[in-house]
């Protein structure tokens, strides 16, 4: 565990926030299971995924990584935490999942 990782964790225990930690996803392709998954940092409420990051900047690989994490768990919502800049920088996303009618 990371100190970042572990620093989060102690925070949300002690703001008495459910979560998850190194949650794994399942992963699947056309309605198989494959022999593999996605580990996301943190799960909170059973809802929303929360990433850390320690980069000098955000980039679009680390908001695909969450939209898959997002996809692959069914959830909608999920927070990029970067703590590596010189102030903590985040970015919300929202999945939008609707049904095809």
């Amino acid at each position: 565990m990371s100190n970042a990782t572990g620093r989060v964790d102690l925070e949300f225990i002690r703001q008495g926030i459910a979560h998850e930690r190194e949650a794994a996803i399942r992963i699947y392709y056309k309605g198989q299971m494959l022999h593999t998954h996605y580990c996301a940092d943190f799960i909170c409420f059973d809802a929303v995924i929360v990433e850390l990051k320690a980069l000098e900047q955000l980039t679009t690989r680390e908001e695909a990584q969450l939209i898959n994490y997002l996809k692959a768990s069914g959830k909608q919502k999920g927070l990029l935490l970067n703590f590596g800049a010189k102030s903590l920088a985040y970015k919300r996303m929202v999945l939008n999942l609707r049904e095809s009618l």
